[in-house]
């Protein structure tokens, strides 16, 4: 089965092509949100995060205290990373099993935010990259997450710039106002599906 695996800086609407990836119906592994899932639900990594970050890393009742989290990892890279390296590997585990399930389909899409600065592009046959002008990129996440300026340039140099993803990427996909998105999209399932017949 083809694996692809998505990505994009935050605000490039990866998500949003994958939505339409979805409509076609593709399957999509959404590697942040089953992050979060995961850290609540699977007990190894759950006992990792507590002896990394102490019992105040969740609640009495097992939920993980994301605020405390959040105010260890946020401003702190060291620790960020030493997070990140309990985490990743617990989704590349989730991704092994959900492709198990999947395996029936034409292929797979793996949504990640950080697909090549955690190196699980290299568990993917091919690779898109998602591009946007920076500009339409921060009016976005603005009016969608109500964060400042400032915490979206924070984020933004957490992740590999645009130039250093095209260097890795496979396929780009230009969602800015010169190229319609949704032709690129078609091209590129027609693409996939010609390539998986073959593999």
């Amino acid at each position: 089965m083809l694996k692809i695996g998505i990505t994009g800086g935050i605000g490039s609407g990866k998500t949003t092509v994958c939505r339409v990836f979805e409509l076609l119906g593709i399957p999509i592994f959404y590697a942040d949100t089953v992050a979060k899932l995961i850290m609540n639900t699977d007990p190894v990594l759950k006992e990792e995060i507590l002896k990394a970050f102490g019992e105040k890393s969740y609640s009495k009742n097992g939920d993980l205290n994301r605020a405390y989290l959040s105010s260890i990892v946020f401003n702190n890279e060291s620790e960020l990373n030493k997070l990140n390296a309990l985490v990743h590997p617990a989704v590349f585990r989730a991704f092994d099993q959900w492709i198990a399930i999947h395996h029936d389909a034409p292929y797979i899409i793996k949504e990640a935010a950080l697909l090549f600065e955690t190196k699980s592009y290299t568990m993917c046959d091919l690779s898109v990259l998602v591009v946007s002008p920076e500009e339409s990129r921060m009016r976005r996440v603005i009016a969608r997450d109500a964060i400042s300026h400032d915490e979206i340039v924070l984020r933004m140099k957490r992740q590999f710039s645009d130039e250093q993803k095209i260097k890795l990427a496979d396929h780009i996909l230009f969602n800015d106002e010169s190229q319609l998105l949704i032709p690129q999209i078609l091209a590129l399932d027609q693409h996939f599906h010609t390539i998986g017949k073959q593999s």
